[in-house]
């Protein structure tokens, strides 16, 4: 797909900074002992151990360049040379607690971070020929390792002049706007700030002066990130390289990381319950969340720049320069105690504000229901299941398998005639919980089959026989629905339970755990904390015996989304586990089954999606992605360059209004749920914006045409019966 390259940058920087963060270690002792004991508890509990040799190296060295310098923005072939001796010796070194190749890695790095730094900042001094024709391949793996330092040199002064150009256009069309604003379009609501009024006077040369200057601002503040790194954290790149190399989801985590995954699971964390961001040597408050201590404090404001953070009685600590996971470990800490955060209001003042700790919950990710109509009046229930989140660490914590049965219940009370559950992008979770909800929709039987290896496959069963929902059910999924998600609606299409609309499934069919470390090794307290590993104990396979790894799940009716013709999900990652298939097991159930009506939906269903001019135009985009997708130069004169760009954009265009149409107008709130929305404006303006995109929702408003199909098969057969 053809991005700007600031998307790129953007991705790799969001990557970097995410990074675990405890005092600085620099002993050699613990990085041996931590390299051995990751590789000893692989290979003792992985699904799939793999042998430590050559071939692993080479492996590991594969993944490991790509993620030092895969833009290959960096290093040259010279310096490659000096890593690929250590080709087939990483396993020889991971044995032995040694970090040769790494270290090199490491230093040549940081050479290529100071040396194109110098390349960057030389070349937006100079002068830039628009009007000479070139252009720049902005893919690293095409363009390949630049042959000497005047080579990459001359890449930097190309990438320079690219963001540039990209700048100058869009500030000349700023000035377009500016020359052509008229006072009549202020009458109707078009006002123009006073800033963007001011580029009407302003210069070419002027322009190109500030498109420097905005290009040098965005090269410095990554590079500032990228040189603010320390040095565990680029041994955690590698050491997630040499674990990527067993499967995708086995990874090691540092201290925070597992804090950090802990809290998306659970939707609850221990601190003062504020969103931040770097912003330049600073840390900025980008929201508050409702309910939480700083929400109920008061005084912190989104804006606000934090300075400075004390421990109560202790003496403040400047985070100028700290890493945003520095600080967030910082500001963290137990219920009931208190942080002082030395903030700099909008206004230019300093204020130090005392928050005292305490559980903050994130509402956002937990399950939420909606009602609406269909063409026929029928009422229909929505849950929209974001993750199969669990609190591991509370057992009275949140699960989403009561959440959801909770929203069943609301649903019923109102009378529905059928209940969709949204999945879409919903990556999965808890295996317990995705067992129970399933258990809601069927009776008593087996949901889902797990291996462990070496030993035979582990039927998990709903043993109880209570059924909370027995009508029309339909699940929904898209290329992001993976793992747990896979296994709900795996288990619901096995049955004939439930009708599957949307895409094919991710094709995660793999099982993690995670393992501390700390707990492989006795004593050698001088060393901990390791940190964990989170690894592939286990596959899970349908109660029909064929697994989900790799091939997903394939809804009954498929629609058309914009990842029709590129491929996704599992098998474009590095090194998946293979598709295997065990002995299916005996299911039987009395509830609701969809085969007997499934071929006359899916054939009403085709014929609407055929006749639909949204799905058409999704089809056209997807079919334009594809096009675009490997299209990775772009062109280095002003002339090419807009052109493109007015092509592209013109293009785009076409595809701009998709989803604007409000095509599910009967959406509303349950009457049981507005009470929490009027007495809380935060929430309600979330609440308003969730619903508003629903109403959007043109996928949704072909599962409730789906819906009305299913409901009226079901009356006709009933009729016979009787």
């Amino acid at each position: 797909m053809k991005f700007k390259s600031a998307y790129f940058l953007s991705a790799a920087v969001a990557l970097l900074a995410f990074c675990a963060f405890y005092p600085p270690v620099n002993n050699e002792e613990k990085e041996a002992v931590l390299i051995q004991t990751i590789i000893n508890s692989l290979n003792t509990l992985h699904f799939q151990p793999v042998q430590i040799d050559d071939e692993f190296s080479a492996k590991t060295y594969d993944i490991y360049m790509d993620r030092l310098d895969g833009g290959r923005r960096w290093l040259t072939e010279k310096d490659v040379s000096q890593l690929e001796k250590y080709q087939l010796e990483i396993d020889n070194q991971a044995n032995n607690g040694a970090y040769e190749f790494f270290d090199t890695s490491l230093k040549l790095f940081k050479e290529g971070l100071t040396k194109t730094q110098g390349y960057y900042r030389s070349a937006l001094k100079k002068d830039f020929n628009f009007d000479k024709a070139g252009s720049i391949e902005l893919d690293g793996e095409k363009r390949g390792w630049a042959k000497n330092d005047k080579e990459l040199e001359a890449y930097w002064a190309d990438w320079s002049k690219y963001e540039t150009l990209t700048r100058y256009t869009e500030l000349t069309k700023k000035r377009k706007k500016a020359v052509e604003y008229k006072a009549d379009e202020a009458e109707e609501g078009k006002e123009m700030s006073e800033e963007d009024q001011a580029y009407k006077s302003k210069s070419d040369a002027e322009l190109m002066t500030e498109a420097k200057e905005e290009s040098l601002k965005y090269f410095d503040k990554w590079y500032d990130r990228l040189m603010k790194m320390k040095r565990h954290d680029h041994l955690s790149t590698y050491l997630n390289a040499i674990t990527a190399v067993y499967d995708p989801h086995t990874s090691y985590y540092e201290p925070i990381d597992k804090e950090n995954f802990d809290i998306r699971m659970s939707g609850k964390l221990e601190g003062i319950g504020a969103r931040l961001q770097s912003e330049d040597e600073y840390t900025k408050i980008t929201s508050i969340v409702v309910g939480g201590p700083a929400w109920k404090q008061g005084e912190l404001e989104e804006n606000d720049l934090i300075t400075a953070v004390a421990q109560e009685g202790e003496d403040a600590v400047d985070i100028n320069g700290m890493t945003i996971n520095e600080v967030v470990q910082l500001i963290r800490g137990k219920k009931g105690t208190k942080v002082i955060l030395t903030v700099k209001k909008v206004n230019g003042s300093s204020q130090k504000i005392t928050i005292e700790r305490d559980v903050v919950i994130t509402s956002e990710g937990f399950a939420k229901s909606l009602m609406m109509k269909t063409d026929e009046g029928e009422q229909v229930g929505y849950i929209r299941l974001p993750s199969f989140y669990a609190d591991f660490q509370d057992r009275n914590g949140r699960r989403c398998a009561k959440d959801v049965a909770d929203e069943v219940e609301k649903l019923k009370a109102q009378n529905v005639e059928g209940i969709v559950i949204d999945l879409r992008n919903n990556g999965g979770g808890s295996l317990r919980d995705v067992v129970k909800m399933s258990g809601l929709f069927v009776e008593d039987g087996p949901m889902v089959q797990v291996k462990s290896r070496d030993r035979k496959p582990e039927v998990l069963e709903d043993t109880d026989s209570s059924v909370l929902w027995d009508g029309h059910l339909i699940i929904m999924v898209n290329n992001f629905s993976a793992s747990a998600s896979e296994i709900l609606a795996a288990a619901l299409q096995d049955y004939d339970r439930a009708v599957i609309v949307g895409s094919p499934t991710f094709g995660k069919g793999t099982v993690q755990r995670f393992f501390d470390l700390d707990r492989a090794i006795s004593g050698n307290s001088q060393v901990k904390p390791l940190g964990q590993v989170k690894l592939t104990t286990q596959k899970f396979y349908r109660v029909n015996g064929g697994s989900t790894q790799l091939k997903g799940v394939t809804p009954d009716i498929i629609l058309p989304d914009n990842y029709t013709y590129i491929e996704t999900g599992e098998k474009e990652n590095e090194y998946p586990l293979k598709w295997t298939e065990i002995a299916p097991v005996e299911t039987q159930q009395n509830v609701y089954d969809v085969s007997k009506s499934l071929g006359k939906l899916q054939a009403q269903s085709a014929a609407r999606v055929k006749s639909n001019a949204v799905f058409s135009k999704i089809d056209e985009n997807a079919q334009r992605l594809k096009t675009q997708r490997d299209d990775t130069a772009y062109p280095l004169d002003l002339v090419a360059y807009n052109a493109e760009e007015e092509a592209l954009e013109l293009v785009a265009e076409s595809f701009k209004d998709m989803f604007e149409e409000e095509v599910n107008m009967s959406v509303e709130n349950l009457k049981v749920d507005l009470p929490a929305f009027e007495a809380d404006e935060s929430k309600a303006a979330r609440n308003d914006d969730f619903v508003k995109n629903i109403k959007k929702d043109v996928y949704l408003e072909e599962v409730l045409n789906i819906m009305d199909d299913m409901i009226e098969v079901n009356t006709i057969a009933a009729r016979k019966r009787d």
